[in-house]
């Protein structure tokens, strides 16, 4: 929650106030502002302070702030996390192999995370790339009512790295 500013914190000279129940009650002087409040035993809060004169609300400021805390956690609560998951294969994978990797790549499409397929090549397997791009190119065609390549296949290093997303 940012940080918002309460009775002796505020420190512009004129403010506008509205009320407890929302109404409009002038521009008045700082001084006048925390009085007002002070006799509804209430507090004084800056609500836009961006606004000439800033704007201020008498209201009690412990409520306000656990409705905002509320809306924030409900908010936060809604929020889908998507996560970044990793799936490690050779160029020289089985069939079999592979079909249970693929299982794996496409329920965490379902679940809506992105994937990255990264494929490691050991010593003389460099110099045949191909079968790499091979399998990477089927696993594409595998995935495509699933999900879409959010980056590429490169190489980094000795291993060859591509990210897939969900559609």
């Amino acid at each position: 929650m940012r940080y918002i500013r309460v009775n002796e914190k505020i420190f512009a000279k004129t403010l506008r106030i509205i009320g407890p129940q929302g109404e409009q009650l002038g521009i008045f002087p700082r001084e006048l502002a925390l009085k007002k409040a002070d006799e509804a035993e209430l507090d004084l809060v800056e609500v836009a302070p961006a606004a000439n004169p800033p704007v201020c609300r008498i209201m009690d400021f412990s409520k306000y702030r656990y409705e905002q805390e509320k809306r924030e956690r409900e908010v936060k609560k809604h929020q889908k996390q998507a996560q970044l998951k990793e799936i490690r294969i050779s160029p020289r994978i089985d069939m079999h192999d592979y079909e249970i990797k693929l299982k794996h790549v496409k329920e965490f499409l379902e679940k809506g995370h992105k994937v990255r397929i990264r494929m490691l090549f050991r010593g003389r397997e460099l110099a045949h790339k191909d079968l790499g791009n091979r399998v990477i190119g089927k696993l594409v065609q595998d995935i495509d009512k699933l999900g879409k390549v959010d980056k590429e296949p490169i190489m980094l290093g000795k291993a060859l790295v591509m990210v897939l997303g969900p559609k």
